[in-house]
Protein backbone atom coordinates (compact mmCIF):
# COMPACT_ATOMS: atom_id res chain seq x y z
CA UNK A 1 0.00 0.00 0.00
CA UNK A 2 1.18 3.19 -0.80
CA UNK A 3 1.49 6.06 1.23
CA UNK A 4 -0.70 8.25 -0.27
CA UNK A 5 -3.14 5.55 -0.14
CA UNK A 6 -2.23 4.69 3.64
CA UNK A 7 -3.05 8.47 4.40
CA UNK A 8 -5.78 8.85 2.52
CA UNK A 9 -7.39 5.70 4.50
CA UNK A 10 -6.11 6.73 7.72
CA UNK A 11 -7.62 9.90 6.85
CA UNK A 12 -11.05 8.42 5.90
CA UNK A 13 -10.87 6.42 9.36
CA UNK A 14 -10.58 9.13 11.76
CA UNK A 15 -13.06 10.78 9.93
CA UNK A 16 -15.46 7.97 10.98
CA UNK A 17 -14.20 7.45 14.61
CA UNK A 18 -16.93 9.50 16.21
CA UNK A 19 -20.18 8.93 16.15
CA UNK A 20 -21.53 12.48 15.68
CA UNK A 21 -19.66 14.22 13.09
CA UNK A 22 -19.68 17.85 12.37
CA UNK A 23 -20.53 19.07 8.77
CA UNK A 24 -16.99 19.48 8.10
CA UNK A 25 -15.87 16.12 8.57
CA UNK A 26 -18.95 14.90 6.53
CA UNK A 27 -18.08 16.97 3.64
CA UNK A 28 -15.20 15.78 3.32
CA UNK A 29 -16.02 12.21 2.77
CA UNK A 30 -16.86 12.81 -0.72
CA UNK A 31 -13.76 14.60 -1.72
CA UNK A 32 -11.31 11.76 0.22
CA UNK A 33 -13.83 8.83 -2.01
CA UNK A 34 -13.04 10.86 -5.26
CA UNK A 35 -9.61 11.00 -4.78
CA UNK A 36 -9.20 7.41 -3.26
CA UNK A 37 -12.06 6.20 -7.09
CA UNK A 38 -9.12 8.23 -8.87
CA UNK A 39 -6.38 6.00 -7.30
CA UNK A 40 -4.80 3.38 -10.55
CA UNK A 41 -6.07 0.51 -8.67
CA UNK A 42 -9.87 1.63 -8.18
CA UNK A 43 -9.33 2.89 -12.24
CA UNK A 44 -8.32 -0.40 -13.59
CA UNK A 45 -10.49 -2.17 -12.12
CA UNK A 46 -13.79 -0.14 -13.50
CA UNK A 47 -11.78 0.29 -17.09
CA UNK A 48 -11.20 -3.25 -17.28
CA UNK A 49 -14.51 -4.61 -16.11
CA UNK A 50 -16.36 -2.39 -18.26
CA UNK A 51 -14.21 -3.40 -21.09
CA UNK A 52 -14.64 -6.86 -21.04
CA UNK A 53 -19.28 -6.17 -20.23
CA UNK A 54 -18.52 -3.97 -23.34
CA UNK A 55 -17.15 -6.72 -25.56
CA UNK A 56 -19.63 -9.31 -24.31
CA UNK A 57 -23.24 -7.39 -24.42
CA UNK A 58 -26.04 -9.48 -23.36
CA UNK A 59 -29.89 -8.40 -23.20
CA UNK A 60 -32.35 -8.90 -21.35
CA UNK A 61 -32.68 -11.83 -18.79
CA UNK A 62 -29.71 -13.17 -20.72
CA UNK A 63 -26.95 -11.11 -18.27
CA UNK A 64 -25.72 -14.66 -17.95
CA UNK A 65 -21.64 -13.76 -18.54
CA UNK A 66 -22.33 -10.36 -17.09
CA UNK A 67 -23.54 -11.51 -13.85
CA UNK A 68 -20.63 -14.18 -13.57
CA UNK A 69 -17.84 -11.50 -14.47
CA UNK A 70 -19.96 -9.22 -11.50
CA UNK A 71 -20.11 -12.52 -8.53
CA UNK A 72 -16.09 -13.07 -9.32
CA UNK A 73 -15.50 -9.42 -8.72
CA UNK A 74 -17.36 -9.46 -5.47
CA UNK A 75 -15.63 -12.60 -4.99
CA UNK A 76 -12.00 -11.12 -4.96
CA UNK A 77 -13.49 -8.33 -2.67
CA UNK A 78 -14.80 -10.93 -0.32
CA UNK A 79 -18.10 -9.42 -0.51
CA UNK A 80 -21.55 -11.26 0.07
CA UNK A 81 -23.85 -11.28 -2.25
CA UNK A 82 -26.85 -13.41 -3.02
CA UNK A 83 -27.71 -14.35 -6.86
CA UNK A 84 -29.81 -15.33 -8.85
CA UNK A 85 -31.95 -12.34 -7.79
CA UNK A 86 -34.66 -11.67 -10.99
CA UNK A 87 -33.09 -14.38 -13.00
CA UNK A 88 -29.73 -12.89 -13.81
CA UNK A 89 -29.44 -9.80 -11.46
CA UNK A 90 -26.83 -9.91 -8.02
CA UNK A 91 -27.57 -8.44 -4.90
CA UNK A 92 -24.29 -7.61 -2.30
CA UNK A 93 -23.92 -5.99 0.77
CA UNK A 94 -21.31 -4.59 2.45
CA UNK A 95 -21.42 -3.15 5.93
CA UNK A 96 -22.65 -4.13 9.84
CA UNK A 97 -25.42 -6.36 8.16
CA UNK A 98 -27.92 -4.52 10.41
CA UNK A 99 -30.47 -0.57 9.91
CA UNK A 100 -30.23 1.28 8.30
CA UNK A 101 -30.21 -0.63 4.76
CA UNK A 102 -29.39 2.20 1.74
CA UNK A 103 -28.77 0.54 -1.90
CA UNK A 104 -27.48 1.53 -4.33
CA UNK A 105 -28.23 0.36 -8.00
CA UNK A 106 -26.91 -0.24 -11.81
CA UNK A 107 -28.38 -1.94 -14.89
CA UNK A 108 -26.63 -4.73 -16.91
CA UNK A 109 -28.39 -4.99 -19.74
CA UNK A 110 -27.40 -4.15 -23.87
CA UNK A 111 -29.26 -3.60 -26.63
CA UNK A 112 -30.44 -4.93 -29.73
CA UNK A 113 -27.74 -3.15 -32.38
CA UNK A 114 -25.28 -3.69 -34.21
CA UNK A 115 -21.61 -1.45 -33.05
CA UNK A 116 -20.23 0.99 -35.55
CA UNK A 117 -17.56 2.36 -33.30
CA UNK A 118 -13.95 0.55 -34.30
CA UNK A 119 -12.37 0.19 -31.38
CA UNK A 120 -10.26 -2.17 -29.86
CA UNK A 121 -12.99 -3.38 -26.99
CA UNK A 122 -15.79 -3.61 -29.61
CA UNK A 123 -19.00 -5.77 -29.18
CA UNK A 124 -17.70 -9.22 -30.37
CA UNK A 125 -21.44 -10.68 -30.44
CA UNK A 126 -23.12 -9.35 -33.78
CA UNK A 127 -26.26 -7.32 -33.21
CA UNK A 128 -25.78 -6.59 -29.63
CA UNK A 129 -24.18 -3.54 -27.92
CA UNK A 130 -23.85 -1.46 -25.13
CA UNK A 131 -25.45 1.64 -26.44
CA UNK A 132 -26.81 3.36 -23.34
CA UNK A 133 -23.77 3.53 -20.96
CA UNK A 134 -24.93 0.35 -18.64
CA UNK A 135 -21.60 -1.47 -18.92
CA UNK A 136 -20.43 2.11 -17.72
CA UNK A 137 -23.25 1.53 -14.75
CA UNK A 138 -21.70 -1.55 -13.70
CA UNK A 139 -18.31 -0.35 -13.51
CA UNK A 140 -19.14 2.05 -11.69
CA UNK A 141 -20.79 -0.11 -9.05
CA UNK A 142 -18.17 -2.69 -8.68
CA UNK A 143 -15.69 0.79 -8.07
CA UNK A 144 -18.14 1.86 -5.27
CA UNK A 145 -17.98 -1.80 -3.96
CA UNK A 146 -14.71 -1.77 -3.77
CA UNK A 147 -14.20 1.49 -2.21
CA UNK A 148 -16.80 0.65 0.93
CA UNK A 149 -15.55 -3.05 1.36
CA UNK A 150 -12.30 -1.31 2.12
CA UNK A 151 -14.06 1.05 4.40
CA UNK A 152 -16.18 -1.09 5.52
CA UNK A 153 -15.49 -1.08 9.18
CA UNK A 154 -16.53 2.57 9.40
CA UNK A 155 -19.82 2.24 8.09
CA UNK A 156 -22.96 2.91 10.17
CA UNK A 157 -25.17 0.28 8.77
CA UNK A 158 -25.28 -1.67 5.77
CA UNK A 159 -25.12 -0.59 1.75
CA UNK A 160 -26.77 -2.57 -0.65
CA UNK A 161 -25.35 -2.72 -4.48
CA UNK A 162 -27.91 -3.92 -6.21
CA UNK A 163 -26.52 -5.00 -10.14
CA UNK A 164 -30.37 -5.07 -11.80
CA UNK A 165 -31.17 -7.24 -15.14
CA UNK A 166 -32.84 -5.58 -17.94
CA UNK A 167 -34.01 -1.84 -17.94
CA UNK A 168 -34.60 -1.29 -21.55
CA UNK A 169 -37.78 -2.16 -21.42
CA UNK A 170 -38.22 -5.65 -19.92
CA UNK A 171 -38.40 -3.97 -16.45
CA UNK A 172 -35.71 -5.76 -14.46
CA UNK A 173 -36.37 -3.67 -11.67
CA UNK A 174 -40.11 -4.81 -11.05
CA UNK A 175 -39.00 -8.70 -10.65
CA UNK A 176 -36.38 -7.42 -8.13
CA UNK A 177 -38.90 -5.75 -6.08
CA UNK A 178 -41.42 -8.54 -6.44
CA UNK A 179 -38.52 -10.33 -5.54
CA UNK A 180 -38.96 -8.56 -2.19
CA UNK A 181 -35.15 -7.18 -2.40
CA UNK A 182 -36.37 -3.60 -1.16
CA UNK A 183 -38.45 -5.44 1.87
CA UNK A 184 -36.26 -3.99 4.38
CA UNK A 185 -34.07 -0.87 2.68
CA UNK A 186 -35.20 2.60 3.44
CA UNK A 187 -33.52 4.38 0.52
CA UNK A 188 -32.42 3.92 -2.58
CA UNK A 189 -30.11 5.88 -5.72
CA UNK A 190 -29.38 5.31 -9.10
CA UNK A 191 -27.21 7.45 -11.99
CA UNK A 192 -27.26 7.56 -15.58
CA UNK A 193 -24.22 8.52 -17.67
CA UNK A 194 -25.42 11.50 -19.73
CA UNK A 195 -24.04 13.28 -22.91
CA UNK A 196 -24.54 16.39 -22.63
CA UNK A 197 -23.41 17.68 -18.70
CA UNK A 198 -19.88 18.36 -18.66
CA UNK A 199 -17.83 15.67 -16.51
CA UNK A 200 -17.62 16.18 -12.76
CA UNK A 201 -21.09 17.37 -12.42
CA UNK A 202 -24.26 15.59 -11.99
CA UNK A 203 -28.01 16.78 -12.51
CA UNK A 204 -31.37 15.75 -10.83
CA UNK A 205 -34.52 17.77 -9.73
CA UNK A 206 -36.72 16.50 -6.90
CA UNK A 207 -40.16 15.37 -8.06
CA UNK A 208 -41.29 13.52 -11.33
CA UNK A 209 -38.22 13.54 -13.40
CA UNK A 210 -39.06 10.65 -16.06
CA UNK A 211 -42.14 10.22 -17.57
CA UNK A 212 -44.51 6.92 -17.19
CA UNK A 213 -43.89 5.10 -20.44
CA UNK A 214 -46.17 2.25 -22.58
CA UNK A 215 -46.62 0.70 -25.83
CA UNK A 216 -49.24 0.84 -28.52
CA UNK A 217 -49.24 -1.94 -30.74
CA UNK A 218 -52.70 -1.98 -32.85
CA UNK A 219 -53.94 -4.58 -35.54
CA UNK A 220 -57.25 -3.19 -38.13
CA UNK A 221 -58.84 -5.89 -40.14
CA UNK A 222 -58.86 -3.44 -43.10
CA UNK A 223 -56.37 -1.35 -44.80
CA UNK A 224 -54.03 1.39 -44.35
CA UNK A 225 -56.95 4.07 -44.53
CA UNK A 226 -58.17 2.99 -40.91
CA UNK A 227 -54.44 2.87 -39.18
CA UNK A 228 -54.11 6.36 -40.87
CA UNK A 229 -57.07 8.25 -39.27
CA UNK A 230 -56.15 6.14 -35.96
CA UNK A 231 -52.64 7.89 -36.06
CA UNK A 232 -54.12 11.50 -36.93
CA UNK A 233 -56.46 11.04 -34.20
CA UNK A 234 -53.96 10.38 -31.92
CA UNK A 235 -52.23 12.83 -32.41
CA UNK A 236 -55.13 14.96 -31.30
CA UNK A 237 -54.91 13.79 -27.67
CA UNK A 238 -52.59 15.50 -27.27
CA UNK A 239 -52.80 18.75 -29.09
CA UNK A 240 -56.64 18.94 -28.23
CA UNK A 241 -57.30 17.18 -24.82
CA UNK A 242 -54.33 17.31 -22.73
CA UNK A 243 -53.29 20.61 -20.58
CA UNK A 244 -50.37 22.49 -21.80
CA UNK A 245 -48.76 22.63 -18.53
CA UNK A 246 -49.31 18.35 -18.27
CA UNK A 247 -46.47 17.27 -20.73
CA UNK A 248 -47.71 14.05 -22.63
CA UNK A 249 -46.16 12.45 -25.91
CA UNK A 250 -47.90 9.66 -28.06
CA UNK A 251 -45.69 8.96 -30.82
CA UNK A 252 -46.51 6.09 -33.60
CA UNK A 253 -43.45 5.08 -35.12
CA UNK A 254 -44.34 1.76 -36.52
CA UNK A 255 -46.34 1.17 -39.41
CA UNK A 256 -46.49 -2.07 -41.07
CA UNK A 257 -49.14 -3.53 -44.04
CA UNK A 258 -49.09 -5.18 -47.19
CA UNK A 259 -46.29 -6.27 -49.80
CA UNK A 260 -47.47 -4.53 -53.39
CA UNK A 261 -49.08 -1.47 -54.03
CA UNK A 262 -52.04 -2.49 -56.00
CA UNK A 263 -53.54 -4.76 -53.51
CA UNK A 264 -55.48 -3.87 -50.33
CA UNK A 265 -53.92 -5.60 -47.24
CA UNK A 266 -56.13 -7.50 -45.07
CA UNK A 267 -54.40 -5.88 -41.97
CA UNK A 268 -52.35 -3.16 -40.83
CA UNK A 269 -50.02 -2.97 -37.66
CA UNK A 270 -49.38 0.29 -36.21
CA UNK A 271 -47.03 0.67 -33.16
CA UNK A 272 -45.59 3.68 -30.90
CA UNK A 273 -44.86 4.92 -27.14
CA UNK A 274 -47.23 7.01 -24.92
CA UNK A 275 -45.52 8.90 -21.96
CA UNK A 276 -46.80 11.22 -19.11
CA UNK A 277 -45.73 12.95 -15.88
CA UNK A 278 -48.34 11.89 -13.48
CA UNK A 279 -49.83 8.44 -12.58
CA UNK A 280 -53.09 9.81 -13.15
CA UNK A 281 -52.48 11.12 -16.75
CA UNK A 282 -50.63 8.23 -17.79
CA UNK A 283 -53.86 5.72 -16.81
CA UNK A 284 -56.02 8.32 -18.46
CA UNK A 285 -54.09 8.80 -21.49
CA UNK A 286 -54.13 4.88 -21.52
CA UNK A 287 -57.54 4.98 -21.39
CA UNK A 288 -58.25 7.36 -24.30
CA UNK A 289 -55.45 5.97 -26.77
CA UNK A 290 -57.81 2.26 -26.55
CA UNK A 291 -61.14 4.36 -26.94
CA UNK A 292 -59.76 6.35 -30.14
CA UNK A 293 -58.16 3.18 -31.80
CA UNK A 294 -61.30 1.23 -31.46
CA UNK A 295 -63.53 3.74 -32.15
CA UNK A 296 -61.84 4.86 -35.49
CA UNK A 297 -62.11 1.59 -36.70
CA UNK A 298 -65.48 0.59 -36.00
CA UNK A 299 -65.84 4.08 -38.06
CA UNK A 300 -64.10 2.66 -40.90
CA UNK A 301 -66.06 -0.83 -40.26
CA UNK A 302 -62.72 -2.39 -38.93
CA UNK A 303 -62.80 -4.22 -35.72
CA UNK A 304 -59.38 -3.77 -33.65
CA UNK A 305 -57.05 -5.20 -30.87
CA UNK A 306 -55.00 -3.02 -28.77
CA UNK A 307 -52.09 -4.66 -26.75
CA UNK A 308 -50.29 -2.68 -23.90
CA UNK A 309 -47.45 -4.55 -23.44
CA UNK A 310 -45.91 -6.38 -26.92
CA UNK A 311 -43.34 -8.59 -26.93
CA UNK A 312 -42.71 -8.74 -22.89
CA UNK A 313 -42.40 -4.47 -23.12
CA UNK A 314 -43.58 -3.07 -19.53
CA UNK A 315 -44.99 0.10 -19.10
CA UNK A 316 -42.11 1.77 -16.45
CA UNK A 317 -44.47 4.11 -14.17
CA UNK A 318 -43.19 7.89 -13.23
CA UNK A 319 -39.53 8.36 -11.96
CA UNK A 320 -40.13 10.67 -8.84
CA UNK A 321 -37.40 11.72 -6.73
CA UNK A 322 -38.30 12.17 -3.03
CA UNK A 323 -37.79 15.91 -1.93
CA UNK A 324 -35.01 14.41 0.99
CA UNK A 325 -33.17 11.79 -0.99
CA UNK A 326 -32.51 14.25 -3.86
CA UNK A 327 -31.75 16.82 -1.21
CA UNK A 328 -29.23 14.57 0.25
CA UNK A 329 -27.52 13.74 -3.19
CA UNK A 330 -27.62 17.44 -4.03
CA UNK A 331 -25.88 18.21 -0.73
CA UNK A 332 -23.03 15.32 -0.95
CA UNK A 333 -22.32 15.87 -4.57
CA UNK A 334 -22.05 19.82 -3.89
CA UNK A 335 -19.55 18.72 -1.02
CA UNK A 336 -17.54 16.82 -4.11
CA UNK A 337 -17.79 18.53 -6.98
CA UNK A 338 -18.79 22.24 -6.12
CA UNK A 339 -22.48 23.48 -5.43
CA UNK A 340 -22.22 25.03 -9.26
CA UNK A 341 -21.74 21.55 -10.80
CA UNK A 342 -24.95 20.61 -9.44
CA UNK A 343 -27.73 21.09 -11.81
CA UNK A 344 -31.09 21.45 -11.59
CA UNK A 345 -32.71 20.04 -15.18
CA UNK A 346 -36.20 19.96 -16.17
CA UNK A 347 -38.55 16.60 -16.89
CA UNK A 348 -37.48 14.55 -19.60
CA UNK A 349 -40.05 12.55 -21.95
CA UNK A 350 -37.75 9.83 -21.55
CA UNK A 351 -38.38 6.59 -19.06
CA UNK A 352 -36.61 4.35 -16.50
CA UNK A 353 -37.29 1.54 -14.61
CA UNK A 354 -35.85 3.00 -11.43
CA UNK A 355 -39.47 4.23 -11.08
CA UNK A 356 -40.22 0.47 -9.81
CA UNK A 357 -37.95 1.37 -6.92
CA UNK A 358 -39.03 4.90 -6.07
CA UNK A 359 -42.63 4.04 -6.32
CA UNK A 360 -41.91 1.83 -3.35
CA UNK A 361 -39.66 3.53 -1.21
CA UNK A 362 -37.81 6.89 -1.29
CA UNK A 363 -35.56 7.15 -3.55
CA UNK A 364 -33.25 9.47 -6.21
CA UNK A 365 -32.28 8.94 -9.83
CA UNK A 366 -29.75 11.67 -11.17
CA UNK A 367 -27.72 12.09 -13.99
CA UNK A 368 -24.11 11.58 -14.43
CA UNK A 369 -21.42 13.84 -16.86
CA UNK A 370 -19.32 12.43 -19.62
CA UNK A 371 -18.80 15.52 -21.89
CA UNK A 372 -15.29 16.92 -22.55
CA UNK A 373 -15.65 20.26 -24.63
CA UNK A 374 -11.71 19.53 -25.30
CA UNK A 375 -12.95 16.11 -27.41
CA UNK A 376 -15.53 14.90 -30.44
CA UNK A 377 -19.12 15.64 -28.87
CA UNK A 378 -20.69 12.07 -27.83
CA UNK A 379 -23.18 10.12 -30.01
CA UNK A 380 -26.47 10.05 -28.08
CA UNK A 381 -28.00 6.77 -26.16
CA UNK A 382 -29.41 3.98 -28.45
CA UNK A 383 -26.82 5.53 -31.17
CA UNK A 384 -24.20 2.24 -32.99
CA UNK A 385 -21.88 5.21 -32.25
CA UNK A 386 -22.80 5.72 -28.63
CA UNK A 387 -19.12 5.60 -26.79
CA UNK A 388 -18.20 6.06 -22.93
CA UNK A 389 -15.52 8.69 -21.67
CA UNK A 390 -14.29 6.47 -19.21
CA UNK A 391 -12.71 9.82 -17.31
CA UNK A 392 -16.27 9.53 -15.74
CA UNK A 393 -15.72 6.70 -13.94
CA UNK A 394 -14.48 7.46 -10.81
CA UNK A 395 -17.19 9.71 -10.44
CA UNK A 396 -19.50 7.39 -10.65
CA UNK A 397 -18.03 5.27 -8.66
CA UNK A 398 -17.07 8.06 -5.97
CA UNK A 399 -20.73 9.68 -5.22
CA UNK A 400 -22.64 5.95 -5.07
CA UNK A 401 -20.25 5.55 -2.55
CA UNK A 402 -20.89 9.08 -1.13
CA UNK A 403 -24.09 9.21 -0.85
CA UNK A 404 -24.60 5.60 0.57
CA UNK A 405 -22.17 6.52 3.79
CA UNK A 406 -23.22 9.99 4.14
CA UNK A 407 -26.83 8.67 4.29
CA UNK A 408 -25.71 5.95 6.93
CA UNK A 409 -24.48 8.58 8.66
CA UNK A 410 -26.78 11.48 8.41
CA UNK A 411 -30.28 9.18 8.79
CA UNK A 412 -29.09 6.22 10.85
CA UNK A 413 -32.15 6.99 13.58
CA UNK A 414 -34.70 7.44 10.91
CA UNK A 415 -34.87 4.14 9.68
CA UNK A 416 -38.33 2.52 9.32
CA UNK A 417 -36.99 -0.80 10.74
CA UNK A 418 -37.53 -0.47 14.20
CA UNK A 419 -37.28 -4.48 15.26
CA UNK A 420 -33.57 -4.39 13.79
CA UNK A 421 -34.62 -7.64 11.90
CA UNK A 422 -31.95 -8.27 8.73
CA UNK A 423 -33.24 -9.56 5.15
CA UNK A 424 -32.63 -12.97 5.10
CA UNK A 425 -32.17 -13.07 1.14
CA UNK A 426 -29.11 -11.13 1.83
Amino acid sequence: MGFWRLFTSILILNLFLSNSLSSAELSEIPTNFLNYAKQPEVVNLMVDARRRIHQNPEVGFEEFETSKLIRNELDKMGIEYKHPIAVTGVVGMIGTGEPPFVAIRADMDALPMQESVEWEHKSKVPGKMHACGHDAHVAMLLGAAKILQDHRQELKGTVVLVFQPPEEGAGGAKKVVEDGILENIDAIFGLHVSVDLPIGSVASRPGALLAGSGSIPQQTIDPILAASNVIVSLQHLVSREADPLDSQVVTVGKFQGGEAFNVIPDSVTIGGTFRAFSTASFMQLKKRIEEVIKAEAAVQRCNATVDFSPDNKISFPVTTNNKVMHKHLENVAGDMLGTENVKDMQPSMGSEDFSFYSEVIPGCFFFLGMANETRAKLASWHSPNFTINEDALPYGAALHASVATRYLLEFESKSHISDRKVHDEL
